[in-house]
């Protein structure tokens, strides 16, 4: 299987060795052939986020290019995922034979059997699209472990609205390897999630449903997911 994971650690409770217990346990149970994905975002190095509107809301222009100046530079190698991923993803991250794709924003890792293949292509205006890793995913039929995790953040959604007439692009601008970089991408948005979830679970055959720990669980096809993510949506 390729296991994309979505987590929240807190609402799992105590696991022996925290995030690294975790992996190691999600890793026992795919198997040599299985591979582990995760979003490893970084939202922080971006002047067109929410997290930077919010920091510099109420700044003098003064005070937000200088505010810009102490922004990180994204390094796949390096650069750790945003606190808002969590911890699961950065532990899969870091650990050795994990592979980055190089979006400076929407990045992902894989480790495992498929992880090049998901993680080798990420062009700049495909942050959550057909031809990002979140694509790869859907053509290769994942699943995704909402541990958990609300349906209002299964990143897949994405992949759907991108599927709509339509779809508005904006300008994105963000701090990447070799300095600023300004792109022209879709706008992504997820502020109806919750209410595309609940009717997505109402209608799909697939999902599979359990507690772990004190979390609320769900294995949810990512193929099965989006096709009804995209009828739903449609006008």
């Amino acid at each position: 299987m390729v296991l994309h994971v979505q987590a929240s650690l807190r609402a799992l409770g105590p696991v022996a060795g925290g995030a690294a217990g975790v992996v190691d346990a999600l890793l026992e149970a795919l198997g040599p052939d299985g591979t582990l994905v995760a979003y490893t975002a970084t939202p922080e190095n971006s002047a067109t986020s929410r997290i930077h509107k919010t920091a510099t809301a109420g700044l003098s222009p003064a005070e937000v290019t200088a505010y810009q100046s102490r922004m990180p530079r994204f390094d796949p190698a390096t650069t750790p995922c945003s606190p808002t991923m969590g911890a699961l993803s950065e532990e899969i991250r870091t650990r050795p034979g994990a592979l980055r794709s190089r979006h400076p924003q929407t990045s992902w890792a894989a480790l495992g059997r498929r992880a090049v293949e998901i993680t080798a292509h990420h062009p700049l205006t495909s942050h959550l699209g057909p031809e990002s890793p979140l694509g790869r995913l859907y053509d290769l039929d994942a699943r995704v472990l909402m541990l958990g995790v609300p349906m209002a953040r299964f990143t897949a959604f994405h992949l759907a609205d991108l599927r709509q007439p339509d779809v508005r692009v904006r300008e994105y601008r963000c701090a990447g390897p070799d300095g600023w970089l300004t792109f022209q991408a879709p706008d992504l948005d997820d502020l109806h999630f919750a209410e595309l979830g609940t009717r997505v679970l109402a209608a799909a055959t697939g999902v599979t449903s359990t507690h772990l720990g004190t979390a609320g669980c769900r294995l949810v096809p990512v193929r099965e997911a989006v096709d009804l993510a995209t009828r739903l949506l449609r006008p």
